[in-house]
Formats: C-alpha cells, sequence, structure tokens
C-alpha cells in the first residue's frame, strides 16, 4: 500500500512490526537547543530543531504587552502550532491506516491564556485547556470518522502529553 492521505501507511505497518519484536525502537530521543537573543530589534529567542532531512531555525518573541516586540510568533502559539500538527497528522494517519481518503482536515485550536500568573500578579490557571475543532470532508459515514477521531484522541503525542503529568526537571549549569 502507498500513501493515503499523504501518509506512508506502509512505512508506519513495518515500524509498527519492528516495534513488536523489539519495543525499544520505539524510543526516539527528542532534543532541541536554543539561546536567548540579547540584540535589540531581533527575535527574543532562536533555535535549531533538526528533522531526518535537515535542520530548521525557529524564532521567538513575546508580544509586545510581555516585553517583546512581536516580531515572531510568541511560545505559546508554537505550541498550539505543534499540538495542532501533532492531532492532525495522528488523525490522517489513523484515517490512512483505517482506509478513510480523506477530502480536507482542518484543525482549529483555541486557548485562552491568562498571563496574571507568568506576569507575577495572580496565581490563577494561565489555561482552562484546549478545544480542538476538526473540520472533515470525506466520504466516510459519520460514526467512522468519529471512531477515527476517537482513535487520534487516543494515540496522539500532543493530546497525551496535555492530558497526563509529565515529569519535569530543570538544572542550572554555570
Amino acid at each position: 500500500m502507498g500513501k493515503v492521505n499523504n501518509v506512508n501507511v506502509q512505512a508506519m505497518r513495518d515500524f509498527a512490526g519492528r516495534i513488536e519484536k523489539d519495543p525499544a525502537v520505539a524510543k526516539k530521543l527528542k532534543e532541541v537547543t536554543g539561546r536567548w537573543v540579547f540584540e535589540d530589534g531581533e527575535p527574543q529567542f532562536s533555535g535549531a530543531v533538526d528533522y531526518p532531512k535537515g535542520k530548521l531555525t525557529i524564532e521567538t518573541d513575546f508580544a509586545p504587552f510581555m516585553g517583546g516586540e512581536g516580531l515572531r510568533p510568541d511560545p505559546v502559539s508554537y505550541c498550539m502550532y505543534g499540538f495542532a500538527s501533532c492531532f492532525a497528522g495522528t488523525f490522517a494517519a489513523v484515517a490512512a491506516a483505517e482506509g478513510v481518503e480523506l477530502k480536507e482536515l482542518e484543525v482549529v485550536l483555541e486557548n485562552e491564556v491568562d498571563l496574571s500568573r507568568p506576569m507575577g500578579v495572580a496565581d490563577r490557571p494561565i489555561t482552562q485547556g484546549l478545544k480542538a475543532t476538526l473540520r472533515i470532508k470525506a466520504d466516510a459515514a459519520a460514526e467512522k470518522l468519529q471512531e477515527i477521531q476517537r482513535l487520534a484522541e487516543e494515540r496522539c503525542p500532543g493530546v497525551y502529553c496535555i492530558t497526563n503529568p509529565i515529569p519535569f526537571t530543570s538544572r542550572l549549569e554555570i
């Protein structure tokens, strides 16, 4: 089987087969290194992100009311973009594996942010959660698309990251 929904289904099946034989194959280390930029008039943060066929430099800047100049997307926007692309990719992959060809797939992700805590003004929760709306066009029954949605929610790494506590540590090197 070739690509369905721009997803290489055979590659996914082959990888799943390798994981079944050796669970260690499933573990991948992800690492991002970034640096704060001190030069006035430049985006505040820059980091390199590696991928199998290259490397991309991504820049971030806070909005002016947060002390930046608004020269690039803020960190929360990148986080939401990452989540939206992860959820869309998981949905497309599940649909492909289920033999459902999508004609359109759009994800709208909403997140109301309360910046009281980051600004040191109050101890309120930063967010009440994310809301994703999937806009789908496909020649498949609504029940089938709802099952794909359920499986995407169950399998998506992004959904896992926001619905399960993930241990965090930081270390200061001086």
